[in-house]
């Protein structure tokens, strides 16, 4: 089902919005992944623990989370907050997640949201993001806003699979 994007909202989560924000996040790894991340590993997600999560995200004061929604349906989120490399200076910024609900890809809904967070990073600071490198949608779509690799990748292990993570960056000006 493609939605009507005419009536896209994007608006600042609130801990309320834990328990869409959770849904969607697991419903959206478990088809943006499939057939990168173990199926063992996508079947045991449980929403009542990612919904825990996030509402320790939620009212994180250094955190930034948007929500899309259509019709007062939450159907996706993106989230922004310090940057958690080692090689990170203060001032830089991580984008931590953008999903949306599998039914709302291709809709326009990401590119807002990539947007609006977009417009909270000041000129001046470091945009990063780490990305799988098998998920060529990803990847293309953080190259056509503006990201590109900086040759750091790291391992990520997922129940005995090792994954290759690439980081995205977006330079100051």
């Amino acid at each position: 089902m493609v939605q009507e994007m005419n009536a896209l909202t994007i608006r600042t989560a609130t801990v309320e919005d834990a328990p869409a924000v959770a849904r969607i996040h697991i419903t959206s790894w478990r088809s943006a992944y499939a057939g990168i991340v173990p199926d063992d590993v996508l079947a045991t997600l449980d929403v009542d623990v990612r919904e825990q999560r996030w509402h320790g995200y939620l009212t994180d004061a250094r955190i930034r989370t948007w929500v899309a929604e259509v019709a007062d349906r939450a159907i996706g989120f993106a989230t922004l907050g310090p940057a958690r490399d080692e090689d990170a200076d203060d001032g830089d910024l991580e984008l931590y997640a953008i999903y949306l609900s599998p039914e709302s890809w291709g809709t326009g809904a990401a590119r807002e949201l990539m947007r609006t967070l977009l417009t909270e990073v000041p000129e001046t600071a470091r945009l990063t993001l780490w990305v799988f490198a098998d998920n060529e949608r990803a990847r293309h779509f953080y190259r056509r806003h503006g990201l590109a690799p900086d040759g750091v990748e790291r391992l990520e292990e997922f129940s005995g699979t090792h994954l290759t993570e690439v980081r995205y960056v977006r330079t100051r000006s």
